[in-house]
């Protein structure tokens, strides 16, 4: 059971008895054959007169609930709209299986998984059941009092032409879901309980999927010679740790990795430079770089992708203390390079140099991709609903964004210039740490670009999209887990063999 449901799957030719049945139409209201079977000629009539009552026109993501019809062993008939056939034709089938679970909720359903015209796949019926776990997710282990239905459970029965197949490709999906909810769990999670050295040890059970993990402590990070992510960690009375996970899936396992790179700030106070008190709650969730990271590396393991992944987050809380890096300080990273601290708030990208420049000497990646909550500058520019994608390289920036548009977590392209690299060269140092209003994202990835050398790399500002973002039919939770399912389709699509 994950995520608050079970789901499992049976002919269409089945039949059961209590909870609902869930039917879908079109726009011309048509049962498909299986439907009409199970719900009778009375049933049938039953959606027609209800549906010209209640002006139900059976439009995409629309519903009608109903009694059962007599002579259907059910509680509710519930009928779920599809739209036009051009409509049906485009159908996403993760957010029909968040509309249709947020539709029945935390009951017992049978849900005939068929419609007129039907051309669904297992891989369609398996994205199905990930929208109906994703959208059952909840986050409440610190509530003492919860209602009843906060405890229910719902229980699917999928019918569907061939069970077996759906059931094999519903075991991966439920594997990406579960990358999702424990992402969304770690952005949920307070700081109190989440500081550095706890990730680092949550993260390590994922050696129980056989992903290896290594954590740097604080004397190995300054052995390694990390100043700049050390810098930032100094004023707070945690210790930071980063955390590398392994995942050597390909059959050759020489074969160069493709690493992921997150930014794991558990709480960003701003330091000296510190944020204002309104809003300051959500700085929780400056690590859902890292927890998309952390996710996708359960999600491949989980499924057992043909892949060799490798992962990498480094994780610091950044608070004012008498201890604290100052603005004006000027930091050696682990690269060599200097930095001159202009904003003690733009910590993050500090964090991420010293990790990148890691990751590529130690793996030799074929390709880096990194996910941060970077900067308030992309929400300005793209709003809560899409990431920033700023690349060194045109082959790469086009799988992300297609994968991304596949698993509906979309990407937009951004520009990097010469002109945002100028604008962080420094005075006193080799570059400053933020390169001032104006451009805000685009100086900070030029920023990024400076540690990756030649190596193909992407880099995805998730500020906007990783807390607090729209409401989806897949996602009301504050932590969305953005990124999982995006990297995970990545992978599938590009990277296994």
């Amino acid at each position: 059971m994950a995520g608050g449901i079970e789901i499992a799957f049976e002919p269409l030719s089945s039949r059961g008895r209590g909870g609902d049945v869930v039917v879908f139409v079109g726009d011309d209201l048509a049962l498909s054959g299986a439907a009409a079977e199970i719900l009778g000629r009375s049933g049938a009539e039953l959606v027609a007169r209800a549906a010209a009552s209640e002006r139900f026109k059976g439009k995409a993501q629309s519903a009608l609930v109903l009694p059962a019809p007599a002579g259907v062993e059910a509680g509710r008939l519930v009928v779920i709209g599809l739209g036009s056939e051009k409509d049906r034709a485009k159908t996403d089938w993760t957010v029909l299986g968040g509309f249709t679970a947020g539709k029945v909720g935390a009951r017992e359903s049978r849900i005939v998984l068929d419609w007129p015209g039907f051309a669904g796949s297992a891989r369609d019926v398996a994205d199905f059941t990930l929208g109906a776990r994703l959208r059952h997710y909840r986050f409440d282990r610190y509530k003492t009092k919860k209602k009843d239905e906060d405890e229910a459970g719902a229980a699917l029965t999928l019918l569907v032409a061939d069970p077996g197949a759906a059931r094999a490709a519903a075991a991966a999906a439920e594997a990406v879901a579960g990358g999702v909810m424990l992402a969304r769990n770690l952005v949920n999670e307070p700081p109190n309980v989440l500081y550095p050295e706890e990730y680092a040890r949550r993260v390590s059970e994922l050696t129980r999927l056989g992903v290896e993990v290594e954590i740097l402590d604080l004397a190995r990070m300054r052995e390694l010679g990390m100043g700049a992510l050390l810098a930032v960690a100094q004023g707070s009375a945690r210790e930071p740790r980063v955390v590398i996970m392994r995942w050597n899936g390909a059959d050759d396992a020489s074969e160069p990795p493709l690493a992921l790179i997150g930014k794991g700030v558990v709480f960003d106070s701003g330091g000296i430079s510190i944020k204002s008190a309104g809003g300051m709650e959500d700085m929780k969730g400056d690590m859902g770089g890292s927890a998309a990271v952390v996710g996708t590396l359960h999600a491949l393991a989980s499924r057992k992708a043909k892949a060799n992944v490798v992962g990498a987050i480094g994780i610091v809380e950044n608070m004012p203390d008498g201890n604290s890096y100052r603005p004006s300080d000027i930091v050696t990273s682990l690269s060599g390079q200097t930095i001159e601290v202009i904003n003690t708030d733009a910590e993050g990208r500090l964090v991420l140099a010293d990790v990148l420049w890691h990751v590529q000497a130690t793996y030799k990646p074929k390709a880096m991709i990194d996910l941060a909550t970077l900067t308030g500058a992309i929400i300005v520019a793209l709003g809560q609903d899409i990431a920033g994608l700023f690349s060194n390289d045109d082959a790469l920036s086009a799988q992300i964004t297609a994968a991304g548009e596949a698993a509906g977590e979309k990407v937009w392209r951004m520009p990097l210039i010469p002109a945002y690299d100028k604008a962080i060269d420094s005075k006193f140092a080799d570059m400053k740490n933020t390169g001032g209003r104006h451009g805000g994202a685009a100086t900070a990835a030029a920023f990024l670009k400076r540690y990756v050398n030649d190596v193909p790399w992407a880099h995805l500002d998730i500020a906007g999209v990783a807390m607090a973002s729209t409401p989806s039919e897949i996602n009301r939770s504050w932590g969305a887990g953005w990124g999982v399912r995006l990297l995970d389709r990545l992978v599938r699509e590009h990277y296994e063999r």
